[in-house]
């Protein structure tokens, strides 16, 4: 099973964040994150933490059903 995790650039301001918390998951690209592959192995902590994190709430975790994880509350 995997995750799926994406980072919405209208939502994104580039802080790197997620790429200093979780660079093997997330890059910076020009003025916005991305992810490094769409897909990642299920139960990756750090995915989770860099959606808490986002201070603009871009990314988003789901699951293989496609519920959204994360961002957690």
């Amino acid at each position: 099973m995997s995750w799926r995790l994406s980072v919405d650039p209208g939502q994104c301001m580039g802080s790197g964040m997620c790429a200093g918390t979780a660079p093997e998951l997330f890059v910076l690209d020009g003025d916005h994150a991305r992810p490094v592959r769409e897909r990642i192995p299920e139960d990756d902590e750090r995915a989770l933490d860099a959606a808490d994190i986002c201070p603009m709430q871009a990314i988003t975790v789901r699951d293989a059903e496609g519920r959204e994880i994360g961002p957690r509350e």
